[in-house]
């Protein structure tokens, strides 16, 4: 079980303005503090462990922040039109475009997904994979 994911950033400021904008309509709430911002989802008494938490901070080190060549995190979305939304607040907060909002013909039928990359160049996925969807194929 991930407990946490923690992302670099050298503007607190227009990391939150990133991660507001995809995070909070997911349910995060955040606390800010002295050492970066915290997103967190609300425990729910159905699931056995509490949900992974994901940090925002400047590095430990005092260097550059700088995104790792090959990471990438994930956060599902409630269904194909959200993660069309999150992808358009995420751009429209900042963030660069990695791939629009669609299905990819490597991933499963119900795997739709958009790609972003934050201001300082981490990369995320926004996915939906609701089987109350149509899939790709129909």
């Amino acid at each position: 079980m991930i407990a946490y994911v923690t992302v670099g950033t050298d503007d607190l400021a227009r990391a939150r303005r990133f991660y507001d904008a995809i995070l909070r309509p997911l349910g995060y709430g955040l606390r800010e503090g002295p050492e970066g911002l915290s997103y967190v989802l609300p425990a729910r008494p159905e699931w056995p462990f509490a949900p992974p938490d994901f940090y925002v901070k400047p590095p430990f080190d005092g260097r550059p922040a700088g995104a790792g060549n090959g990471a990438m995190t994930a956060f599902e979305a409630p269904g194909q039109a959200r993660v069309r939304a999150l992808h358009a607040a995420g751009l429209a907060a900042g963030g660069t475009d990695e791939g629009a909002p669609g299905f990819r013909a490597g991933y499963g039928p119900r795997f739709f997904v958009g790609y972003l990359r934050d201001p300082d160049g981490n990369k995320l996925a926004l996915f939906s994979s609701d089987p109350a969807e149509p899939g790709r194929d129909g």
